[in-house]
């Protein structure tokens, strides 16, 4: 995509592109996945970041869910890190020497990915970085760390050292170690930090039986009191995670033996490599605002949470595709600058969202009370037996997307129910705020996958009985990308209609992130209305027909 507008769509921009790039700082995948897709949405990037080079070391982020490959198809990348690393379709839980309940990730429609692949974050590196190779929108510049952040009208200058960097905006992902950035923002980043350490060995050995599925242990007699977490990784590694004490001494583990011991009541005795070990502490933090002026915080510069459940890389991703698109948006002149201040509205209350749930999982799997000890236990000496407790075990939610049924971009539907959180392992039905599903069709004689279509602007989605002329009016009177297209000619095999449980008359509004951003029932004006929302556009006065919305490039 190199400009705002693709082949696929037709659509041709209208309004200027950005006089100055927009700065990514942080080139880790939440850095690289943001820049990738301004890059693709027509807006130059500076991908700064103060290391002198890539670190290729280190599991580190491994756990891909569906809808972030998804997200990384649409840079080119998505199918390549899930043909390349292990499909995994079952979560095992085990208590002791039982094995509680496993069950296998749901999906609406049916997508082109797995539910969750495990790659190690170095070589999801890589593969970005290769797209990005072949970017030419974006300046990869490292050894460029951020001492200073100005904003001036209409942009911020950034101090690397005695170089100045100019941008439009900036998208801060500087980690989980950018309190420099933070605090140059007076950005606070409240929470907690938990006492115990994890210990993580990135194992190769042979594991017959293990390399699809996800395995969790409570109390093992091999880690007794606390909990072990294994994972599947290519090449016949497995990630190991050992919950420690606080006091934990991984070199004098090392010396005396104990951690090949430790590995070997795992394996047993066979050979095996260690190829890569660390010690974590983990925290549940989030900034006060994602949004400081020009400056947007995303990834683990905004949120740190706990990694049972796998929420921490791909909620960041969630942040880049949020950031990115609404920055493309107001950049090019399509929406109101106002818009990004949804952003920290969607994506602080996903924040929210990922530390309520990696908060209940840690006070389940840390205990800090007599009182919480002795509920765990009870809890879990009753799932041997009895299905019911089953619910109450928590090993970690796995990630999901966030619904952003609150958002002051969605228009609720009076005929729907407004998505909340489903029980585990379940989601919830199509819309205003939910994610489409992904479902084969056919545009122009090509096959292809919905979500492909949705990913390139708006797209006005007709149901049998809605007049496909009000969904086109409304498309013309918008300066945005918009695509109108008929659900029936489409839909060639039935499953969108099926999973969208549509009705007769309905214009879905679906946002470039794939979210849905209304069901609509009525004329052009209705349309216009839902559409006009969902940028941030103020509503037409009475009457008032024809306003294209046309602002000048980054206002």
């Amino acid at each position: 995509m190199t400009t705002a507008s693709t082949a696929s769509t037709g659509f041709t921009a209208r309004g200027a592109g950005p006089a100055d790039p927009v700065a990514v700082v942080g080139n880790g995948p939440v850095g690289q996945t943001t820049a990738l897709l301004l890059a693709r949405w027509g807006v130059p990037v500076v991908l700064l970041d103060r290391r002198p080079e890539r670190d290729p070391i280190g599991s580190k982020a491994i756990c891909q869910q569906r809808d972030v490959l998804d997200v990384w198809e649409a840079v080119g990348a998505g199918a390549r890190i899930a043909a390349e690393g292990v499909t995994w379709t079952t979560a095992r839980t085990f208590y002791r020497d039982h094995e509680l309940f496993a069950y296998t990730l749901p999906d609406h429609g049916r997508s082109a990915f797995p539910p969750f692949v495990n790659l190690s974050q170095a070589r999801t590196e890589e593969i970005l970085d290769e797209r990005i190779a072949a970017e030419p929108l974006i300046d990869v510049r490292w050894g460029h760390e951020v001492t200073g952040i100005t904003e001036g009208p209409g942009h911020v200058e950034l101090a690397c050292g005695t170089e100045r960097v100019r941008a439009s905006y900036v998208v801060a992902c500087a980690g989980a170690r950018g309190d420099d950035v933070r605090r140059m923002l007076g950005v606070s980043f409240e929470g907690h930090s938990f006492d115990d350490r994890f210990l993580i060995c990135d194992i190769r050995t042979d594991l017959p039986g293990w390399s699809t599925e996800r395995r969790f242990y409570f109390d093992p007699a091999w880690n007794p009191g606390r909990q072990v977490l294994i994972h599947p990784c290519p090449g016949s590694t497995f990630r190991i995670d050992w919950q420690v004490p606080a006091d934990y001494d991984l070199a004098q583990e090392e010396a005396d033996g104990t951690l090949d011991r430790r590995i070997r009541r795992i394996i047993g005795d066979r050979g095996y490599e260690i190829v890569w070990k660390s010690v974590y502490r983990f925290h549940s933090r989030v900034a006060d605002r994602l949004r400081a002026g020009r400056v947007l915080l995303a990834g683990d510069c905004a949120h740190l949470v706990a990694p049972f459940g796998a929420r921490g890389l791909n909620s960041g991703v969630a942040d880049a595709e949020n950031a990115a698109w609404k920055l493309a948006f107001v950049l090019h002149g399509w929406a109101p600058e106002r818009l990004l201040d949804s952003y920290h509205a969607e994506r602080h209350a996903a924040a929210r969202e990922n530390l309520d749930v990696t908060s209940a999982t840690m006070r389940f799997l840390v205990p800090r009370t007599d009182e919480d000890r002795e509920r765990r236990r009870a809890v879990l000496d009753r799932a041997v037996t009895d299905s019911s407790a089953w619910p109450e075990v928590d090993s970690g939610r796995l990630a999901e997307p966030f619904w952003y049924s609150d958002s002051p971009l969605t228009t609720p539907d009076p005929e729907r129910a407004r998505a909340v959180r489903p029980p585990r392992g379940s989601l919830p039905p199509p819309a205003p705020g939910t994610l489409v599903p992904d479902a084969p069709v056919r545009v122009a004689g090509r096959d292809g996958r919905f979500r492909e279509l949705a990913r390139d602007g708006f797209l006005l989605l007709t149901t049998p009985g809605a007049d496909g002329g009000d969904a086109a009016e409304a498309a013309r009177r918008c300066a945005a990308p918009v695509r109108v297209l008929d659900l029936a000619a489409i839909d060639r095999t039935g499953t969108l209609a099926e999973t969208l449980a549509v009705t007769p008359g309905e214009v879905w509004v679906i946002r470039p992130d794939a979210h849905v951003a209304a069901v609509v029932r009525g004329g052009t004006a209705a349309v216009s209305a839902a559409l006009r929302k969902a940028m941030s556009l103020p509503e037409l006065p009475a009457g008032k027909e024809e306003d294209h919305g046309v602002l000048p490039a980054g206002r």
